[in-house]
């Protein structure tokens, strides 16, 4: 019995119907694309079905599709990051604040890091500050003419001129308590120490030494000196006759007469070679405006004493040469000088003249400390060629030479 073959239309509808029937499983990741029966367009052929490992997989990974395209992942380009602005636009780590509870905080390393890092960089904190009754004042320098200018000779090195002669801290001599103990670690003396005794010893010379400035303070000097055979040996010898009845005039040298330099001074007004050390020095003079006419004047009326703490080798000759009137009676050094407390003071109880007759013109307090009273201060003359003080001087000089008493008008005055 022949067959027709059969028809290709009918095959297609009657697989369609046996797909209808029996449809495949579908997964949840992906369905099969169908079309409706309405327009007649073909269904695509049913894929085959998931492996065992794929349906674990996609229970595993349910998010994450197969994708058959892929490709290495390319970095992104980015911009270089400068690291001073990222350092600035840093956001700093959030500090973990501790609970109220009594349990230990955690250590944050990375603050604490931070923390450190702006510690270094800041400058170091300034030293605490001390109290003012804390220090101590170091002793008050005193500003001498500098060695160029006196090489040591002349009364500008070893008094300042203009000084004001009040009480300088001096370091005393260090006692055997400071200087040989050393202090421990810990800020305790060490075992070698030695008896509070010594210490009272320094402090009884420091009030000795107090009590004797007071007692020459308060007594008006030291007094006439006595030799070695028990004599008075004042420093002047008897007033001489003509100069009987007249009041003594003791006069400084150096910045209140004249000014003097061993440095070249251009318009000297004369130049005086010193011998010092087997080596032979010039010294430049200057003289103080109305110097010649201020001495004549009072050559005239006083016993003229010019008394220095320079060297007698350096102010011999200026004198010879500065006296044109010879009126200076008397010349006294140095060496005639009382040493108090590093500055040389004209005692004027040593003369052996009556105080209360004698008058001292000087450019330093510190020379008349012990007789203020009987003092005509002066300003220190280095080379103003305006200076009119000793011009102003005579008239009151002048006056003051018939007083009875010069202390009474002196102290007044002052």
């Amino acid at each position: 019995m022949s067959t027709d073959p059969p028809d290709p239309a009918q095959q297609e509808k009657l697989a369609e119907s046996q797909v209808q029937a029996n449809p495949p499983p579908a997964t949840p990741s992906m369905a099969a694309p169908a079309t409706s029966p309405s327009n007649g367009a073909t269904k695509q052929p049913p894929k085959a079905k998931p492996s065992f490992l794929e349906k674990i997989l996609f229970i595993l990974m349910p998010c994450v599709a197969p994708s058959s395209r892929a490709h290495p992942v390319e970095p992104i380009d980015q911009p270089p990051v400068n690291p001073e602005k990222a350092a600035v636009q840093a956001p700093e780590p959030p500090q973990s604040v501790p609970p109220a509870s009594t349990a230990p905080a955690p250590d944050v390393e990375p603050a604490a890091s931070a923390a450190d890092s702006k510690l270094d960089e800041q400058p170091p904190a300034p030293p605490p500050a001390v109290a003012v009754d804390e220090l101590m004042a170091p002793p008050t320098p005193v500003s001498l003419l500098p060695p160029a200018e006196t090489e040591g000779v002349t009364s500008g090195a070893v008094q300042a001129p203009g000084s004001t002669g009040e009480s300088v801290l001096h370091n005393h001599h260090p006692s055997k308590r400071d200087s040989a103990v050393p202090a421990t670690n810990d800020g305790d003396e060490s075992d070698t120490s030695f008896t509070d005794d010594e210490d009272m010893d320094d402090v009884n010379n420091v009030d000795d030494a107090q009590d004797e400035e007071d007692r020459l303070i308060l007594n008006g000097g030291a007094g006439i000196p006595i030799g070695p055979d028990g004599v008075p040996k004042p420093l002047l010898p008897p007033i001489s006759p003509q100069h009987v009845g007249r009041k003594c005039l003791v006069l400084d040298l150096d910045e209140t007469l004249v000014h003097s330099s061993f440095k070249s001074i251009q318009q000297a007004d004369y130049v005086v070679p010193v011998e010092i050390e087997f080596n032979w020095h010039n010294v430049y003079v200057i003289k103080r405006p109305g110097v010649d006419n201020f001495l004549k004047k009072m050559g005239e009326i006083y016993e003229v004493v010019v008394f220095t703490a320079s060297l007698s080798k350096y102010a011999d000759p200026v004198l010879d040469k500065l006296d044109i009137h010879q009126v200076v009676t008397h010349r006294l050094f140095r060496e005639s000088c009382y040493n108090h407390k590093g500055n040389y003071v004209k005692d004027l109880s040593q003369l052996g003249r009556p105080i209360g007759d004698t008058i001292i013109i000087d450019n330093s307090p510190a020379s008349y400390i012990f007789h203020p009273n009987n003092s005509v201060p002066v300003s220190s003359w280095f080379n103003d060629p305006h200076d009119t003080e000793l011009t102003d001087l005579v008239p009151f000089l002048t006056d003051l030479a018939v007083v009875d008493d010069v202390r009474g008008v002196l102290d007044g005055a002052r």
